[in-house]
């Protein structure tokens, strides 16, 4: 098909435009109105107060009746909490619950005064007969390593004092055999499946090493061979006593010979050791 070739409109087309082409050349000047006029909006009153006016009707002046039989309400006084000791803070502390008091800012003569009644408490809870020797957790709960360190140098020192020649050898193969031999006995011990802390089994060891040291200055001052062997059988089963509820309670007692013979052993040796030096 051509651009030249015209299509033929439908009758009823060809009448509706005829229609719409009266009415342009009818009323040419006639514009209908898009829409109808929106009729006026409502003013907003606009006030300068920042309160709004209230409607509500004020309420009535109180009569003499209502005056008379008014009674106010009373007010609950709390009760002020009683005051605190001066100890307070330390109470706290020794409690475990608070915070822990600041021992930076203190005087030293304080610091020495705590680690020795520190040293001097664990060394009755290990040592001598109490009630809490069948519990290692409820013994050293507060273990400290000044008191096995001051144990070992001075049995140390006291060994290298007895001896005649080489005083420095001696102390050093002392000091490396007692703080060795707890290094090694807490391993075994841990090894074995014990339930104890590494620095609290080093603490125990050390510290039941007291009666050694006693026994060792006994025989220092006293060069007698059947004092030395009297004294030093005496400090052997006071240290082995002291060690045994404790070893014996932190591992299976299966295995109790097992922690016990080292521990033993290591006492007899420092005990020979005392014997032997002239």
């Amino acid at each position: 098909m051509s651009h030249g070739d015209a299509i033929p409109l439908h009758s009823s087309s060809q009448s509706d435009i005829d229609e719409i082409e009266n009415l342009i050349y009818s009323n040419p000047s006639t514009v209908l109105p898009a829409r109808p006029p929106s009729p006026p909006r409502a003013a907003i009153p606009v006030s300068s107060s920042p309160f709004m006016p209230s409607n509500l009707r004020p309420p009535p002046p109180p009569t003499s009746t209502t005056t008379t039989n008014y009674k106010p309400t009373p007010v609950l006084s709390i009760p002020s909490p009683p005051p605190l000791p001066s100890s307070g803070q330390s109470n706290i502390a020794a409690t475990g619950f608070g915070s822990p008091p600041n021992t930076l800012t203190e005087p030293v003569w304080d610091t020495v005064k705590r680690d020795l009644s520190r040293i001097v408490s664990n060394l009755k809870l290990v040592v001598f007969p109490n009630p809490y020797r069948e519990d290692p957790g409820k013994a050293l709960r507060d273990w400290d390593l000044w008191g096995p360190f001051f144990f070992i140098v001075f049995l140390g020192l006291t060994l290298s004092w007895s001896a005649s020649v080489k005083k420095s050898e001696v102390f050093a193969v002392a000091f490396a055999l007692l703080a060795a031999g707890a290094v090694i006995l807490t391993l075994n011990v841990l090894l074995l499946g014990g339930h104890i802390i590494f620095f609290q089994s080093l603490s125990l060891l050390g510290y039941c090493l007291f009666p050694l040291d006693v026994g060792a200055f006994i025989c220092m001052l006293k060069d007698n061979v059947i004092l030395k062997v009297v004294v030093v059988c005496v400090a052997l089963a006071w240290s082995s006593w002291a060690a045994y509820p404790f070893m014996s309670t932190a591992v299976n007692p299966r295995r109790k010979a097992l922690a016990l013979y080292p521990v033993v052993l290591m006492y007899v040796s420092v005990g020979f050791l005392i014997i032997a030096i002239d």
